[in-house]
């Protein structure tokens, strides 16, 4: 009995320990090509603002006139608010046939969690269709914005997924729990009339924003190199009003300034399919 416990408890270190800092820094010397990722961090863009924000609209876009999304009834609804949503919008004439397939014509590709290929690394993402070209937008980290100042110490506790930015705020990417009843908290208080501001969706099993699964993305190490990075990224206050239903991200405070923080993973050579992501949790470009 006792060496069943310590078994699932040395499992369970397995899978944490390549999301928690203080081990991740205590290897870097073990690990030549993170080290030497971490020593070339620069502070300029991998790619500029305007170019996240293009592929990020047109996802969203095709979220928002796909005949397979789930909230027609509140596109009806709040066509009453928006004359630029057209009655053309609710066709569904044009479309690919499946969602994966809309999303490959727009993005390229389509990416989705998986069992990790690293060993007792738990869950991981993958390229499942198309191919990801150097310097693409891959994914998004979802949860919770918390600014350097607001109490997250409770939801940290035995929390995995908590990002820290350059600049000290926090983003709880956890779907469970306490940081999970947050989020939507959150998400409620902001709603705007018919129109929601923020995603819910990335805390099921199928998000309708099929990017918003950054924060499974495992460590690299040297057998397994980095082939994406985090880039933070500010939503612009130009960003339609329509389409930030599917942005994966809240403020925890409803008086919190500036525009919304989110966090993007940028590819930094050419993804095949088949290949799984992976991330150094120390290379955050400003």
């Amino acid at each position: 009995m006792l060496r069943s416990g310590l078994q699932v408890f040395r499992d369970k270190w397995r899978s944490y320990r390549h999301r928690f800092v203080p081990w991740i820094a205590l290897n870097l010397s073990k690990n030549e090509k993170t080290l030497r990722q971490v020593k070339e961090r620069s502070k300029d863009k991998v790619i500029p603002d305007e170019e996240v924000s293009q592929t990020l609209l047109n996802l969203f876009q095709v979220l928002w006139k796909s005949p397979w999304a789930d909230h027609v009834e509140l596109r009806a609804a709040q066509a009453h608010f928006h004359r630029q949503v057209t009655s053309s919008d609710d066709q569904s004439g044009g479309f690919p046939k499946s969602r994966d397939d809309a999303i490959v014509q727009c993005l390229g590709f389509c990416i989705d969690r998986c069992a990790s290929s690293m060993p007792s690394a738990g869950t991981g993402v993958f390229v499942t269709r198309g191919f990801v070209p150097k310097g693409a937008t891959v994914a998004m980290y979802p949860g919770t914005v918390y600014q350097p100042y607001e109490p997250i110490l409770l939801q940290s506790i035995r929390n995995p997924f908590i990002f820290r930015c350059i600049d000290g705020v926090l983003i709880d990417g956890n779907d469970k729990g306490i940081s999970k009843m947050i989020y939507k908290s959150c998400s409620g208080r902001d709603r705007v009339g018919p129109f929601t501001m923020s995603d819910t969706s990335w805390l099921t099993a199928a998000p309708q924003n099929p990017l918003a699964v950054g924060q499974y993305v495992n460590n690299c190490s040297n057998e397994w190199p980095a082939n994406v990075c985090y880039q933070e990224y500010d939503v612009p206050d130009s960003f339609p009003f329509e389409l930030r239903q599917y942005l994966p991200n809240v403020n925890y405070s409803q008086d919190s300034q500036g525009p919304l923080r989110c966090v993007v993973l940028v590819s930094l050579r050419d993804i095949a399919v088949g290949e799984e992501l992976f991330s150094n949790y120390y290379t955050i470009v400003h």
